[in-house]
């Protein structure tokens, strides 16, 4: 029975294409999703303006319309379906809520973004309270983020794609290189053990949670000491996407610059889309591309890493007869990608202006929730406490000291290129 459930499960990068064009090819042929008001000044304006009841049947036919495609999701990456079904009303709940108070209108004279209560409220509830599993591996993290910037790309032209990305990737190249090197002289100073040393450095380097999870399974990694990086990773994110945004307003970065300072050094997709949303919509394109540029370079590093570690410290006849292929660089590479681009291409080549006005603002919405929503699951399932169960701290002075060599070497670089 087992196997035959295997068979219908798709890869969560393949799945979340699907289900980006899904919602995308609804939006154009179907049904164009109302956008539910979160505006509100005071105690009246709410009632009136959010919890009236024609808002309130948008907001829950939101709900139904999502919970669909969630459920869908879950089906088609072997996850439970019944559990998924039973935690994101929960989820829903705990993000409509942050979306209410982000639409206060003192809130936003302070430029603070939806995502940033959804994960307070996620980190409040899932460090305050003890979760139960079949909750947290409801969680679909991963598939709400990708979604979300699958349908990003409808709002970015591919000219926007060639002009940053090829600065983008000009500047992955260099942070990639250089960062990762800086990280794995470190911790071999701090003898820390070669499987965190590879974890770390990729993780500060590349593309963080992707990234360390795509080392841990070309060196056949320790799952403990994967969850710990992981740990550092999203919970150094976080202060890293509030502060470096009001780093770049007080100095006066241009956008261009911050975007890309932003997409270069946080280490999480999500975070940056978060950061960057904060700064402005040139910003959020130009960290988003600069992000992906660099998840580009994943495929290629993980099958690098695959090489290196085969070739030196694994020679049991099975590795020597599993040496890796140039199809685990197709493996590695974030499918979502592929997505974001073909989303572009579509809206920048086969539709009209005239209907790209017409459900830009029913997807950036989609893609709004879809946001939130991977920020309260963040939050849910991170925990302060993950960062001090292991004893030794060299690991976490290795990842602080080599992020904050990441955030210097690509402020620098993005100075260098996208000042212009």
């Amino acid at each position: 029975m087992s196997i035959k459930t295997k068979q219908y499960i798709i890869h969560e990068d393949w799945t979340v294409v699907l289900l980006g064009f899904l919602i995308i090819g609804i939006s154009l042929f179907i049904f164009l999703p109302s956008v539910p008001v979160f505006k509100w000044s005071d105690g009246t304006d709410l009632l009136n303006s959010v919890f009236n009841s024609g808002n309130l049947q948008i907001i829950g036919l939101q709900f139904i319309y999502l919970i669909s495609i969630g459920t869908i999701g879950a089906f088609l990456t072997g996850k439970s379906v019944k559990n998924f079904l039973f935690g994101f009303p929960i989820v829903y709940i705990l993000t409509v809520s942050a979306l209410i108070i982000a639409g206060n209108t003192t809130i936003k004279g302070f430029n603070l973004e939806a995502v940033i209560f959804s994960l307070i409220i996620g980190l409040a509830i899932g460090n305050l309270f003890k979760l139960p599993e079949w909750f947290r591996s409801a969680l679909s993290t991963e598939i709400f983020v990708k979604i979300g910037l699958v349908l990003l790309g409808t709002s970015v032209i591919f000219s926007d794609i060639l002009k940053a990305g090829t600065l983008g990737l000009a500047q992955a190249l260099v942070v990639v290189v250089s960062v990762w090197y800086f990280a794995f002289w470190l911790c071999k100073k701090l003898k820390i053990d070669d499987e965190l040393t590879m974890m770390i450095s990729s993780a500060v380097s590349i593309c963080g949670v992707s990234a360390a999870i795509a080392t841990s399974g070309a060196i056949k990694g320790d799952s403990k000491k994967l969850s710990y990086v992981i740990s550092m990773v999203l919970v150094t994110a976080i202060p890293m996407m509030i502060f470096m945004p009001i780093i770049a307003k007080y100095f006066n970065f241009p956008e261009e610059v911050t975007g890309a300072w932003l997409g270069g050094s946080i280490d999480t997709s999500g975070a940056v889309v978060a950061s960057g949303s904060l700064v402005g919509e040139t910003a959020l394109k130009i960290s988003t591309i600069v992000k992906f540029s660099q998840n580009v370079l994943l495929g290629l590093a993980a099958f690098a890493i695959s090489v290196y570690w085969t070739y030196t410290h694994n020679k049991s006849a099975e590795a020597v007869a599993s040496k890796p292929t140039l199809g685990v660089i197709w493996e590695r590479f974030p499918k979502f990608v592929i997505g974001f681009i073909a989303a572009s291409l579509v809206f920048s080549f086969l539709l009209t202006s005239e209907v790209r006005e017409e459900v830009k603002d029913s997807l950036k919405n989609l893609q709004g929730i879809w946001f939130a929503l991977a920020f309260t699951s963040i939050g849910l399932e991170t925990n302060f406490k993950d960062l001090l169960s292991n004893n030794s701290k060299k690991p976490l002075y290795a990842f602080l000291i080599a992020q904050l060599f990441n955030v210097i070497i690509t402020l620098i670089i993005a100075l260098l290129l996208f000042s212009n």
